[in-house]
């Protein structure tokens, strides 16, 4: 039975399949979630010229998520914990897992092929590599 499962979520449409997926781990009495998502932190956000389309405001962006992830605290019969964090989602995803001490870290995948996967890189592959504990990855149908 799990007592820590870190939840990564990054705000798409496979983030609905992870939360229901929790519903088919076993968990102890005392059991706890954390529900994380990060921010990634890009340079190329930072310096957009000012005739280009900007980004939504960040502070809007954080409350959305915010909200977001609250829905899904909402419908987990464990006790959870909410971790919104700005970063490298591989690197913080797994810093997280390290605090918490979690035994299990599930995480979506976008199902990236070829060209894609290459340039954009994989959060899920690079997480499942580099955690200390063992990775769920779900992936898109």
């Amino acid at each position: 039975m799990l007592n820590t499962v870190l939840v990564a979520l990054d705000g798409s449409e496979i983030a609905e399949r992870v939360i229901q997926t929790l519903d088919d781990l076993a968990f102890s009495e005392d059991a706890k979630v954390i529900l994380c998502h990060v921010f990634p932190t890009s340079e190329s956000e930072i310096e957009l010229p000012a005739d280009r389309p900007q980004p939504e405001s960040p502070t809007f962006s954080y409350f959305h998520i915010e909200k977001q992830l609250q829905s899904y605290q909402e419908k987990l019969s464990v006790t959870s914990e909410l971790e919104l964090v700005t970063g490298d989602p591989a690197e913080e995803i797994i810093r997280l897992a390290n605090i918490y001490k979690t035994e299990l870290i599930v995480i979506g995948s976008r199902g990236l092929m070829g060209m894609k996967r290459i340039v954009q890189g994989s959060v899920s592959s690079q997480v499942v590599e580099e955690a200390n504990c063992s990775v769920l990855v779900i992936k898109p149908r």
